[in-house]
């Protein structure tokens, strides 16, 4: 068994089309989405097209979910920036989303935890906002009651897997359209991937156990980058040229 997860588009249609045309060329049809798809200054509106005529299965993420529960006048920046971009049609199937849901028996979804949707899973921020693998008992706790081998996460952006100690597996595919941001919660951090690449995960089940593939897809950056600059997001723009942000 084969599949594909993706998190954090974040509306860039550009990085999105990549990914999907790599995930073909891999051979694969199967495709989950874990959420926080439109938010950002970028190409909502497209990028909602794309995704709702791929139909993959998807859960909610804390962005979208602000999307449909916020008026534009109390929302975030890059919510109401998206929020302008979106049909009714888009922001209804935005509240026909799960918060989570479950893959052929096998694979658990949620955008960040099975408990919230804005809480880091595998990562803690200490108060001087190092940004840094949570320990191992404290992410076993999250996972209680949640008996599936296969456990997928996104929220943080950053790609990682954690294997539990019953054999478990908790996979974070990393952001398709968005390396780096910041965040004032639970105290200001940066997270950065540190490369300005689409990411996602392949998942593939051999005899008992799966095995993560992460891969890297390069498509035009700069383009987003250059469409967030004249929208008046200059972080955002160095995070989408270089992953970093300056």
């Amino acid at each position: 068994m084969r599949f594909a997860a993706i998190a954090d588009v974040h509306g860039n249609h550009l990085a999105l089309e990549a990914v999907l045309e790599d995930i073909r060329s891999q051979g694969i049809s199967d495709i989950v989405n874990l959420g926080d798809c439109f938010s950002g200054p970028l190409t909502a509106g497209r990028t909602a097209d794309l995704l709702l005529a791929l139909d993959a299965l998807t859960v909610r993420g804390n962005h979208d979910r602000y999307l449909i529960e916020q008026t534009p006048g109390t929302m975030h920046v890059s919510d109401k920036a998206a929020y302008a971009e979106l049909s009714e049609r888009h922001l209804d199937w935005l509240r026909s989303l799960p918060f989570s849901a479950v893959y052929r028996n096998e694979a658990y979804l949620c955008h960040a935890t099975p408990a919230a949707d804005n809480v880091y899973w595998l990562e803690s921020v200490s108060a001087d906002g190092h940004v840094y693998q949570k320990p191992l008992e404290e992410i076993e706790a999250l996972a209680a009651g949640i008996d599936f081998p296969l456990i997928l996460c996104g929220h943080t952006h950053i790609p990682r897997i954690v294997r539990l100690s019953d054999g478990r597996l908790i996979v974070n595919p990393g952001s398709v359209g968005c390396p780096a941001y910041d965040d004032d919660l639970p105290h200001y951090h940066k997270v950065e991937a540190g490369h300005p690449f689409a990411s996602y995960v392949i998942l593939e089940k051999k005899a008992d156990h799966w095995l993560p593939i992460f891969r890297q897809v390069a498509y035009d950056h700069m383009a987003m980058a250059r469409l967030a600059a004249q929208n008046s997001r200059a972080e955002l723009a160095s995070g989408l040229a270089t992953g970093w942000l300056r």
